[in-house]
């Protein structure tokens, strides 16, 4: 999890990283309209394929990653995306993801894989490809399958290791008729057992807690993919990876892969001094490659940039100043304010020259932002107030606003535990119901929220009651529990006027009809939506089922809720206490687009009479501080769609339980929203062997997801990349795992095809 995107099953694996009640449902089924299941990914993947024919042999890719990493090994807590890049590159994935974000068997290690025994106890058999071997010229083989089942089954609290799931369910593993077969017994059913033995890591690692803790942190002796680990140096940040010359399937066409650490706000600069040939890039900086490249004639002006822009010294001054840390508005008012200006236009030119060389291939990350609902206290642990949230949420625009300006297609995400393409997908959204300012007026009212009610004032140093878990029964907001807010923040009826006097009338702009940007005041670093406006009810009565086709309990208000009638108010109360949600964000580069996406969200959430108060902190603090602590009411971050999500997603929905201390153990479920329902469908779909009957388990659990509203799926995450014309089976990978034995330069006047190329 993270609002800068991770390595998928790093991130699973990482517990220490990442980490109501029955929600009774009965008529809840998930959606499997053949429009609502999408058989393809939304956006294709853009890595300019080529066969391998037209790809020279040799050269060095310096491909840009985050960080040198603190360990090697992927089955450790501190894991990360180039841990899970440099094992892709060396170690065998008996699978992979194809395009469609869909596990295939791995020829280059696997002749078959199959299920052979479903009574009395699964066994699968492992048939190994006969040239399989590991670079010290050791067949790979059973030694290896049974040194990480043990390190890996969770029984020796010797291993350091952060995730177990599925190896804990093996019972035994074994040779086969030779050397070349594995026999891999189960004690329960495992449904997911193609996620295991990927990444495959050498006896010699796994068989001794020693090794596993530290033997793979900072050096790979022994490996087995088309690359190998020559060295890392940490001082320079840098990981060199070459060709493996005991390699026995498709030669690698690169001669070296190095992996170059540059912080994601420096990347342009990077590739405009030609220190790397490949990096994802922000929206802004793809737009200013983008922008050079069409300045050039190399290609036309598209998406990610605007039309028309042309170099100006503000413009100029304004991206130096950011690039190099300097106060853009500081340097504007300094004596040699112009002088500076001149240099950053210089600079700043020199480098768009620089970037004419790039082009930016974009996809879809196989990755998906949320809005994060806190249920364990305050008004969000009440479900309705949730619910009315979710209502008030126009997924559309928030997509289209995120993805549209850079030529992507701006589809909303309809399922928490797969995204299109992927074989558990459905559109599971209609469990809550789509947008409507009535229904989450209603639900606010029903949960007792109403406009013009009275505001008492109050100190807000009490404790606030920790450790609860959001139920489904929905409870009422204990009293008591509000936001928590610094001195001086704004309180409704501060300014001596009654919770119901005339604010909209002096400023008819406010009004809900058309919305603009709220008045906001920074007070510590906290902005507040709503001091002006008013939301109106037109005192229409809401009639509506507790069900409707698709929908939930209580996921509409009770027939006969109304919003008082003539009521124009800018805050709704409850208890003397004002409705008003603490938003917590991240800071720092690449935090802007989350920014947007929260700007948009506070104004329809005014329009319902809900404000929210912002707070933006450190990006390094985001999650250890706020989110994993649960300091904050709503928050934006996102989660890595699997392949596997029986296995991978439980921790994230899994209802929080009382651990042995009294704490309320969440595992990676931060919104702190449960059900027992939710966790049965998990239980049983993992222990199913039918792939068919699994799908329909997982999709049933993400609709009673939808339904308890912990967590509302808001657009798949863009995925931009600067690369070089002539790199050929690279770029924007989206789903699929890339194959690194195919990446290269393009042999003179080569051009990469339309479509993928067989090799």
């Amino acid at each position: 999890m993270s609002h800068d995107g991770v390595g998928l099953r790093a991130v699973m694996r990482s517990v220490a990283f990442l980490t109501a009640g029955a929600l009774a449902v009965p008529v809840l089924t998930a959606c499997s309209a053949d429009d609502e299941e999408r058989t393809s990914p939304v956006a294709a993947q853009d890595i300019a394929p080529a066969g391998r024919n037209l790809v020279t042999d040799g050269g060095t890719l310096r491909w840009a990653v985050d960080a040198v990493p603190a360990t090697l090994n992927t089955f450790q807590a501190d894991a990360d995306a180039t841990t899970s890049r440099v094992a892709g590159a060396v170690l065998p994935s008996l699978y992979r993801l194809d395009r469609n974000g869909r596990p295939q068997l791995n020829p280059d290690y696997l002749e078959s894989a199959k299920v052979v025994d479903e009574e009395p106890k699964q066994v699968v058999l492992y048939k190994l490809n006969q040239q399989a071997v590991w670079s010290d010229g050791r067949e790979i083989g059973a030694d290896d399958f049974a040194a990480q089942w043990r390190a890996l089954s969770g029984k020796d609290s010797a291993y350091w290791t952060a995730r177990n799931a599925g190896y804990d369910r093996i019972e035994k593993i074994e040779r086969g008729k030779n050397n070349l077969e594995v026999r891999v017994t189960f004690s329960r059913p495992y449904a997911d057992w193609k996620s295991l033995f990927s990444p495959l890591y050498p006896k010699g690692v796994m068989g001794a807690a020693a090794t596993f803790n530290d033997g793979a942190r900072r050096k790979l002796n022994v490996t087995a993919g088309p690359f190998a680990l020559q060295s890392i140096d940490s001082k320079a940040g840098e990981i060199h990876l070459t060709r493996n010359p005991r390699w026995w399937g498709r030669p690698a066409k690169l001669s070296e892969i190095a992996l170059v650490a540059v912080p994601r706000d420096q990347r342009a600069t990077a590739l405009a001094a030609n220190k790397i040939d490949m990096a994802d890039v922000d929206p802004e900086e793809a737009g200013r490659i983008t922008l050079a490249a069409a300045a050039k004639g190399s290609a036309p002006l598209q998406g990610p940039t605007t039309p028309g822009s042309t170099l100006s010294p503000a413009r100029a001054l304004h991206s130096w100043a950011v690039a190099h840390g300097s106060d853009t508005d500081a340097a504007r008012d300094e004596a040699g304010a112009r002088e500076k200006a001149r240099q950053a236009a210089a600079q700043y030119t020199s480098e768009q020259n620089s970037l004419s060389g790039f082009v930016v291939r974009k996809s879809l990350e196989p990755a998906y932002t949320q809005l994060a609902l806190n249920g364990s206290e305050g008004p969000l642990a009440d479900e309705r107030v949730r619910r009315a949230v979710a209502r008030a949420l126009n997924r559309d625009e928030l997509a289209q606003a995120v993805l549209k300006p850079l030529g992507l297609p701006a589809v909303p995400v309809g399922s928490h535990l797969a995204l299109a393409g992927q074989q558990a997908y459905a559109d599971n959204s209609g469990a809550l119901g789509g947008q409507d300012t009535k229904e989450a007026q209603a639900l606010l009212v029903d949960a007792g929220w109403v406009p013009g009610g009275p505001v008492k004032e109050e100190k807000k140093d009490k404790e606030k009651e920790k450790g609860k878990a959001a139920g489904s029964e929905g409870k009422k907001a204990a009293p008591g529990a509000e936001p928590d807010s610094d001195d001086g923040n704004y309180n409704v009826g501060e300014d001596n006027k009654p919770a119901g006097t005339d604010r909209a009338k002096a400023d008819p702009a406010d009004q809900p009809e058309q919305p603009e940007q709220p008045e906001q005041r920074e007070e510590h670093g906290t902005q507040r939506s709503g001091e002006k406006s008013a939301t109106r009810f037109d005192g229409k009565r809401y009639a509506h089922q507790d069900t409707r086709q698709g929908g939930a309990p209580g996921a509409y208000a009770p027939k006969g809720t109304a919003a008082p009638a003539g009521a124009a108010s800018g805050v709704l109360a409850k208890d003397g206490k004002p409705l008003t949600l603490r938003f917590v964000l991240p800071s720092g580069p690449g935090s802007e687009t989350l920014s947007t996406v929260a700007d948009h969200i506070s104004r329809m959430l005014e329009r319902i009479g809900i404000r929210t108060e912002t707070t933006k902190v450190a990006g390094d603090s985001y999650f250890k501080d706020h989110i994993a602590s649960g300091q904050y009411d709503l928050a934006l971050y996102s989660w890595p769609a699997s392949a596997f999500p029986a296995t991978d997603a439980r921790p994230i929905f899994a209802k929080p339980v009382p651990a042995a201390d009294g704490s309320l153990s969440v595992e990676q479920n931060y919104t702190r929203v449960g059900t027992d329902q939710v966790d049965q469908l998990f239980d049983q779909a993992i222990g199913t062997l039918d792939e068919d009957e699994e799908r329909a388990l997982v999709r049933k659990a993400d609709a009673r997801i939808w339904a308890a509203a912990g967590s509302i799926p808001l657009y798949q995450r863009p995925q931009l990349t600067a690369v070089r014309p002539n790199l050929a089976n690279a770029g924007s990978f989206g789903f699929q795992t890339p194959l690194y034995e195919d990446m290269g330069f393009l042999k003179k006047g080569a051009k990469p095809s339309a479509t993928p190329s067989s090799p």
